[in-house]
This record gives C-alpha cells, sequence and structure tokens, in this order.
C-alpha cells in the first residue's frame, strides 16, 4: 500500500480555498496550516494586549494589527511563498500595507499558543520568524501562564531575552515603553 502524495497547491489555489472556508488558514510554500478557532482566554488576552499597544502606538511611525490580517513575508534572500496570520503585528515600515494584507517583514509579533498549535508557534513560526529577520517574537502561553520573548542577535538569531511565569513584567526591547504585566494578561 502507498501513501497518498502530498499536493502544494498554488497560491491562487489557496485564496480561493480560503473564499469559501471560515477557518483561519496559513500558507507556507504551497503547504497549508490550518488554526484552531481561538479560545475565550485567547480572545481576551489577545485583546488586552492589542489594546496596549494600541495606546502606545497611537500617533507614531508604528502600527498594531490583530488576527485575522494576512502577513506575506518577503526577504530577499528567501525563495517561496509565506502568508501567516499573527495573533498581533506590529509593523513600523508601512510601505508593504495593502487593503488585503501586508507584505513585508513586522518589526515585533506576538503569538499566543494553543494547545493544538504549540509545536507550530514553538518550533516553526521561531525559526521562519528568525529567518525572515521579524526583530522581536513574543510566545504567549496561556496553558503555562508564560510569556517569552525572543530578539535577533548581531548573527541574526532569536535569544531568549526575557521570560516571565504568572506573575511580573515583561518588555519589549524594541518599544522600550511597551511593559506588560504578565499577571494582568492572565486574569
Amino acid at each position: 500500500m502507498s501513501l497518498p502524495e502530498k499536493r502544494n497547491l498554488s497560491v491562487d489555489e489557496f485564496y480561493k480555498l480560503r473564499e469559501n472556508s471560515d477557518q483561519i488558514i496559513e500558507y507556507i510554500d504551497g503547504v497549508i496550516f490550518m488554526s484552531p478557532s481561538p479560545s475565550t482566554k485567547h480572545q481576551r488576552i489577545s485583546g488586552r494586549l492589542h489594546a496596549q499597544l494600541f495606546q502606545l502606538l497611537d500617533g507614531s511611525e508604528c502600527e498594531v494589527f490583530h488576527a485575522p490580517f494576512d502577513v506575506e513575508l518577503t526577504h530577499e534572500k528567501m525563495d517561496g511563498t509565506k502568508i501567516v496570520i499573527p495573533d498581533l503585528s506590529v509593523i513600523c515600515d508601512k510601505s508593504g500595507l495593502n487593503e488585503e494584507k501586508y507584505v513585508g517583514v513586522p518589526t515585533i509579533i506576538i503569538e499566543i499558543v494553543s494547545p493544538s498549535n504549540q509545536s507550530h508557534d514553538l518550533v516553526f513560526k521561531l525559526n521562519l520568524y528568525m529567518q525572515y529577520g521579524v526583530k522581536e517574537y513574543w510566545i504567549v502561553n496561556p496553558i503555562l501562564n508564560t510569556v517569552q520573548v525572543y530578539t535577533l542577535d548581531d548573527h541574526k538569531k532569536y535569544r531568549l531575552h526575557d521570560i516571565a511565569k504568572d506573575k511580573g513584567c515583561i518588555h519589549s526591547t524594541i518599544l522600550t515603553k511597551f511593559i506588560v504585566d504578565v499577571e494582568k494578561i492572565f486574569a
């Protein structure tokens, strides 16, 4: 018995599929990744972080976008098409913004993990965002009540900048006034 051959979809096929679906789906080099519908806790955390970032960035050169919002990652040294839907994206170079999506690399991405997509956010997306040069990547884990902040070093590799569990404050290296009270976002 042979296994079925894995079929890659074109970008056009991806968009057609998405037109007929209510699911949150991402596209990485022809492969579709489906995300679960966010839980109530996920939505509360996302809303709190978005509100804080929105107020902080109001009137600045940067802007925050929340899911579902397409980010088509681009980099002169990278091939393939990668369309991701981060929970929150801070975009400071607005030249890639259009009515449908952002084409480029956000300055900061925040992902809130769900039980069914932990490895996708903790491993796959961490490496993807690092390769594309996202300067800061936050992983918010409501299962463990942890927040991890990774920053790109001089060698373009992520280093763990900060981690907090259950309580305490965690901050951005890029947006120095973005300080998150961990206990409040998980409340």
